[in-house]
């Protein structure tokens, strides 16, 4: 497992998190920014992986559990 880290304060609200995984992330309705529906994923989930590296301001990031 790795836990899913978010950075709301360098979120640019971009939504590719959302857009490579809906079922991990989603946009707050007022800012926009990111919001996490899960804090972990299995270690080989290409998705949140692709996800963390499409951030464009690398508010997502992953930390072994």
């Amino acid at each position: 497992m790795v836990k899913i880290i978010a950075d709301r304060d360098l979120c640019a609200s971009s939504g590719m998190c959302v857009l490579t995984n809906p079922e991990y992330f989603e946009q707050d309705e007022e800012d926009g920014r990111v919001v996490l529906l899960a804090d972990e994923a299995e270690d080989c989930d290409t998705e949140v992986e692709e996800a963390v590296r499409l951030c464009p301001s690398r508010a997502l990031s992953l930390v072994p559990d």
